[in-house]
């Protein structure tokens, strides 16, 4: 039986995973296999393009190796962009104007950057004014890079995780950054406001300037950007602005397609769409009225579309994720999840703050079980939190015993904390691939992942590479 041709469409995060999923379950076996990406070489880490914009090697930041081949039934098509799914002959039809036949295609096109109508973004003859960029590519990022210089003033306008990395980045090459954040707190999506607070005071030790509450009104120079105006009436000098405020889904090739959408592409517990024989996984796709822009979820789907796809695991079927982040932000250690503020008058909140070692936590319980936690400054704990969280397990007795380092369930949980949460990595498995001999933190992630996602792990994992590896010696 000949096999199908199946079609990824998108070379970002969720794709490249995606097909590491697929071949994970041996898909080469009913399936030939194509990934189209519009930008060159292999998919990167978006997460952590802030070390190129820092002067890091773009290829380190690659999911896999420029040599990297899947075989005879898999190819990476880069520099190709599909504009439309002719579902009724089954034929996708590129921009220079192939037309490649499929069987079975998922849109992975993930999102793009919102750059908001800002009076001054746009030279007279309507394009970019030179020295505002958007923060979401390698070329992106590449281009920023190419274009800095220390002592130049930059003003980086989103005060999220992308905004926040891409300030640091900046400043340690020697740029004045200023972050310009609308809400009235950083990270204000995960984080209360106690947190988003001490998260700005750990920013602003670094060297970086905030202000919340205001926004862009308008970008001054004639054609190279020289400063900006505030919503406050604050004008302030800049040789660069840096739009980092917000994604939105891609949606264009299946509105050109006739795929139904909303905010994204609509899809089902099987992360089809309406069409047969087209799914979409990642930031492009809606479930149940969510569109997620985090690793977790992503990771969630992309497992359940591959046991679909290779009749694995009998009804397997994505029913939502429960948000959690544990993150490195411009450095500092955040962590977050479920709700932001208790919501029943029975829910129970247990709140630290360590003004002098610069820590927050907060708990939120309810029934006994945790609903909401954020850690900033120190997420030592997070690894248990997620999984009491996730798995909806009771609290200890004493709820703040859960914020002390092994202190859920005794040895046997040790064993199975959960050391990298994009990856769902547990410290047994880290230990056992260090005395099997991957003793680096590169060797640890080729072997388990662990530490390929946000890398917000990757310090424990050094932690861990330094105690067993020496004790194999």
């Amino acid at each position: 039986m000949p096999k199908k041709h199946l079609a990824i469409i998108g070379h970002g995060m969720a794709g490249s995973r995606l097909l590491d999923e697929l071949l994970a379950r041996n898909a080469t076996q009913r399936y030939t296999i194509s990934i189209y990406g519009e930008e060159p070489g292999h998919a990167y880490n978006r997460i952590m393009l802030s070390k190129v914009l820092g002067g890091g090697d773009a290829d380190a930041i690659r999911l896999r190796p420029a040599d990297w081949h899947g075989g005879d039934d898999v190819k990476v098509l880069p520099n190709v962009r599909v504009d439309r799914i002719a579902a009724a002959d089954r034929t996708l039809h590129t921009q220079d104007g192939q037309a490649i036949p499929y069987d079975v295609v998922v849109m992975a096109t993930g999102s793009k950057p919102f750059v908001p109508p800002i009076p001054g973004t746009l030279n007279d003859d309507k394009k970019i004014k030179a020295g505002v960029f958007a923060y979401r590519t390698m070329d992106d990022v590449l281009q920023m890079r190419s274009k800095s210089r220390p002592g130049d003033a930059a003003v980086v306008l989103g005060g999220g995780l992308l905004g926040l990395e891409a300030a640091k980045a900046l400043l340690d090459i020697g740029l004045h950054v200023t972050v310009v954040h609308l809400a009235p707190v950083l990270m204000d999506t995960q984080l209360d406001e106690a947190g988003g607070k001490m998260l700005q005071r750990l920013i602003e030790r670094q060297g970086i300037f905030v202000r919340c509450g205001t926004t862009i009104k308008e970008i001054t120079g004639e054609h190279q950007v020289r400063g900006v105006t505030l919503t406050d009436g604050t004008t302030l000098a800049a040789d660069m602005v840096v739009m980092a405020c917000g994604i939105r889904p891609r949606i264009d090739l299946a509105k050109a397609s006739g795929i139904p959408v909303n905010r994204a592409v609509l899809v089902n517990d099987t992360l089809a769409t309406h069409i047969p024989g087209v799914y979409a996984v990642g930031e492009c796709a809606e479930h149940r009225g969510t569109v997620y822009g985090i690793v977790t979820p992503i990771w969630d789907q992309c497992k359940t579309l591959a046991d679909v796809l290779c009749g694995q695991g009998k009804g397997a079927r994505y029913e939502g994720s429960k948000l959690y982040t544990r993150l490195k932000v411009a450095g500092i250690d955040v962590a977050s999840m479920g709700i932001t503020k208790p919501q029943l008058a029975s829910d129970q909140t247990i709140q630290i703050m360590e003004e002098e070692k610069a820590v927050y936590r907060k708990l939120i319980l309810r029934d006994g079980k945790l609903v909401g936690a954020h850690l900033v400054g120190e997420t030592s704990a997070a690894g248990q939190l997620i999984q009491l969280f996730d798995r909806a397990e009771p609290m200890p007795m004493t709820p703040l015993e859960s914020l002390c380092a092994f202190a859920v369930g005794g040895s046997g949980a040790v064993a199975s904390r959960q050391i990298c949460n994009c990856n769902v990595v547990s410290e047994a498995q880290i230990i056992d691939a260090i005395t099997a001999g991957h003793a680096s933190v590169e060797a640890v992630g080729v072997c388990t992942k662990a530490g390929t996602g946000c890398g917000s792990c990757r310090s424990q994992i050094a932690t861990l590479v330094r105690k067993h590896a020496l004790a194999t010696v």
